[in-house]
């Protein structure tokens, strides 16, 4: 008898609490137990918790520290084409068989009982890392932080905050500094915690967090400083002064990140090459990636094709500064989000930097924005918009309009996924 592939134990896993999400470490904490508690035997904990920038900063600290010869386990969520990117062991995704047996053993353990879609997949991944020699483990929160089903260790070796702002309200609060709060929940007692740029009324919670825990930061205009001089990346600390190259991954914002990646490889004691190959050899797939190959590609004939999958207001402000720094040329953005997101707040910025919209459900998703009301969206900040029934269909329609256009499909992560999986 074969065994079952881990896209079949995946499937039974969603079946095994109504709600997709539902905060609380108190499942996490029995399924931890009846596997031995692998959380306390994991190699150096680095976790990160903030709005925006957590997966390109976790990114260039795993490329800082690969440079540096040290080998590190990575998770992150959600995945784009497939479940194996969430879980990377000693550097390498993890393989189907390693998956498919974690997989399995979480779930005979959890013996049907109530737990949530992330909590059990995040188990899986804490239980393959503690059973894999590695030098770090970088855990990326999937939403929040103090209820987090990553955040279930007793210590850490160093906390990360990036920007917090406006999202999941539903979840974590309808202020910025409830949601602070909740993000600032990874903090822990005497264990230092970089912190990215943040508005003040985040930044005094986080403070007041670290103050009770004893915890010391390491605060972006405060203890670290980075910006562009001279078309370079200038990073200063109290240890000194970097001049570096400007990030691969590209956008104003990318700079905020690789300050918070180098204030925590700084902390770690990496040497400068390595800083450097942490902004220049970091990889993060939907983070305004050029496409450059595939059969999307080939249908956009001589246009640009770029992914991005940003899907709130301050990511959307984001990616209109990148766009900003590009060429002028006629950009159309094609674009699919999910009914829970602010899609008005994220359109808005992106309105003077696009010549029209096509809006597009994405596809599989059951929570996706229908494509008449990101249309209706699109219109209501100014710009021109259209609903296409699916994303070749969209694509066809603007090169027809404009071949030498710069296309970005963008809104989601999701929508991000199903492209890289259709363009192979």
């Amino acid at each position: 008898m074969t065994s079952p592939s881990s896209d079949l134990i995946l499937e039974r896993m969603m079946a095994l609490h109504p709600k997709i999400i539902d905060l609380t470490l108190d499942r996490m904490f029995r399924l931890l137990e009846a596997l031995g508690n692998p959380q306390n035997d994991l190699p150096p904990v680095i976790h990160v918790a903030g709005t925006n920038g957590k997966g390109s900063t976790q990114a260039m600290i795993r490329a800082g520290l690969e440079a540096a010869g040290k080998t590190v386990h990575a998770y992150t969520s959600p995945h784009l084409a497939r479940f194996h990117e969430r879980i990377r062991l000693a550097g390498t995704l993890i393989d189907e068989d390693a998956l498919t047996a974690v997989l399995d053993e979480c779930y005979a353990a959890n013996k049907g009982g109530n737990i949530t879609y992330f909590e059990i997949t995040t188990a899986a991944a804490l239980l393959a890392f503690a059973r894999t020699p590695a030098d770090y483990t970088l855990l990326e929160v999937g939403l929040g932080g103090r209820l987090d089903a990553t955040n279930v260790m007793d210590k850490t070796a160093l906390s990360i905050i990036t920007p917090v702002s406006i999202d999941h309200q539903q979840f974590l609060g309808d202020t910025l500094p409830e949601i602070a709060g909740e993000k600032a929940g990874i903090i822990k007692p005497g264990v230092p915690c970089v912190v990215g740029p943040q508005e003040e009324a985040g930044m005094d919670v986080i403070e007041a967090v670290a103050a009770r825990q004893a915890a010391p930061l390491l605060a972006y205009g405060q203890q670290w400083h980075v910006g562009i001089e001279a078309g370079r990346l200038v990073y200063q600390d109290e240890t000194g002064l970097l001049d570096l190259s400007l990030p691969n991954l590209p956008g104003a914002h990318q700079v905020m990140n690789a300050g918070a990646a180098l204030a925590a490889l700084r902390h770690l004691g990496v040497d400068d090459m390595a800083c450097e190959a942490a902004v220049t050899q970091a990889e993060w797939p939907a983070r305004m990636q050029r496409l450059k190959t595939g059969p999307l590609v080939d249908l956009a004939g001589t246009a640009e094709l770029w992914l991005d999958g940003g899907h709130n207001p301050a990511a959307g402000i984001a990616l209109a500064s990148v766009l900003a720094e590009r060429p002028a040329r006629p950009t159309f953005l094609i674009c699919g989000m999910l009914n829970t997101k602010d899609i008005t707040g994220y359109l808005r910025p992106l309105a003077d930097h696009a010549t029209a919209l096509y809006a597009v459900s994405i596809p599989g998703e059951k929570a996706t924005l229908p494509a008449a009301e990101t249309a209706a969206a699109a219109r209501a900040v100014g710009l021109r918009a259209q609903q296409a029934e699916n994303i070749a269909a969209a694509l066809s329609a603007i090169v027809t309009e404009c071949p030498e256009a710069r296309v970005l499909i963008c809104g989601s992560l999701y929508l991000a996924g199903a492209i890289l999986r259709e363009n192979g």
